[in-house]
């Protein structure tokens, strides 16, 4: 079901959680060959079958440095900032489009651009309309202190305070203990 924005209705685009894994797992699981970068993208389906060149691989190392900034950022203006950085780059004209066979959809980008282009721009747009429709605070570090990885937060509450599942649990065990050692 649509929902409705200030201007207009916007459809929910599929993309977003996943550019937004993508990124974030980009940042915890750096790539080290084109290939591999390529294979990750293409594995989610968020856009035409890529490939990666060893430029892309370089420049997907400097975007993941920035996004760390983002997901470390220590307020939320200080995050819309650095977002605002990223989102400013990938500004391109919007487009209706039918690349992949799936149907009719627009597009915010021009055809042919590197895959590390692709990831930086759905990744600030993603980024950007999630963080604006579920707040500023969903994208953080496991709280795991021997852990540490990055995550974005898309449970329904907005309390994630770990990155998985074993990392709370492995948690939860060590509360447990503690309380029940003294």
């Amino acid at each position: 079901m649509p929902t409705l924005c200030c201007n207009t209705l916007v459809q929910e685009n599929h993309y977003y959680r996943d550019a937004l894994r993508l990124a974030t797992d980009l940042v915890n699981r750096p790539p080290l060959r084109p290939e591999e970068l390529a294979d990750r993208w293409n594995e989610l389906g968020l856009g035409s079958r890529a490939r990666a060149s060893d430029a892309d691989l370089e420049e997907v190392s400097r975007f993941t440095q920035r996004w760390t900034a983002v997901i470390d950022a220590r307020t939320e203006e200080e995050r819309v900032a650095l977002l605002n950085e990223l989102l400013a780059e990938a500004a391109a004209y919007p487009r209706i489009t039918d690349h992949d066979g799936s149907g009719w959809h627009l597009h915010y980008r021009d055809d042919d651009v590197p895959l590390a282009a692709m990831i930086r721009a759905v990744t600030a747009v993603a980024a950007a309309k999630h963080l604006t429709e579920h707040g500023m605070h969903r994208l953080g570090r496991c709280a795991l202190a021997e852990c540490a990885q990055a995550f974005v937060d898309l449970t329904r509450g907005g309390r994630q305070r770990y990155c998985t599942r074993v990392c709370a649990n492995r948690d939860a065990v060590r509360r447990h203990r503690a309380r029940h050692q003294r």
